[in-house]
């Protein structure tokens, strides 16, 4: 008896080792998935901050030209300014918190339609589509928004990569030890104007 002693202490030793190499191991994993998401958040931001760069001289441009429809650009206005309302938290814990994810896309999507609005609008102003301020803007805008629907699919396809690693049994209960730290990532969801580049192509 006495021989099995150490025997079954040496047994139980090595499974409380494997174990936590195993809980370290994966959660390093997860802490890599993390990263890498925030990682392409970030890129997400930096596009839609070009986009929003380029607004106050699109509105300009367009306020520019005769009788053009003023609610038009208004609206690209203030769905801009929503933007730049957001509170900082809400934008900082959107992958973690799929409620302030939602209000950060749903505040880019209005921005998309109401640019989609003022371009289509534009084809009544010959004079303002041949404008060579306006046309280089317009190939900033639809090479961002590109850029854009880029983003967001690499975004979505980290999320799930994440997403898949965390819900895996038994990665899914080592996961739950840390609490909110390794929640679910939120997805951008297709939504008509958010992830097509508006229509731009304003030839006869």
């Amino acid at each position: 008896m006495q021989g099995r002693r150490p025997y079954a202490l040496w047994v139980v030793g090595a499974i409380i080792v494997v174990a936590a190499f195993y809980v370290v191991s994966t959660y390093n994993q997860l802490v890599r998935l993390d990263q890498a998401v925030d990682a392409q958040w970030g890129q997400v931001q930096n596009v839609y901050q070009r986009r929003a760069d380029l607004v106050p001289n699109l509105v300009a441009t367009v306020k520019g030209a005769a009788n053009f429809e003023k609610s038009t650009y208004i609206a690209v206005t203030e769905a801009r300014a929503a933007i730049g309302r957001l509170p900082a938290s809400t934008v900082q814990s959107a992958t973690t918190d799929p409620k302030a994810f939602a209000q950060y896309a749903q505040a880019q999507d209005q921005l998309s339609a109401t640019l989609s609005r003022l371009l289509v609008t534009v084809e009544n102003y010959p004079d303002l589509k041949a404008s060579q301020n306006f046309l280089t803007l317009q190939s900033q805008l639809e090479g961002t928004e590109n850029r854009i629907a880029v983003e967001r699919r690499r975004y979505n396809e980290v999320a799930q990569a994440f997403n898949t690693a965390r819900n895996t049994a038994p990665t899914v209960f080592i996961a739950g030890m840390f609490g909110p730290k390794f929640a679910d990532k939120p997805y951008f969801q297709a939504q008509p104007g958010a992830q097509t580049a508006p229509v731009v192509n304003f030839t006869p």
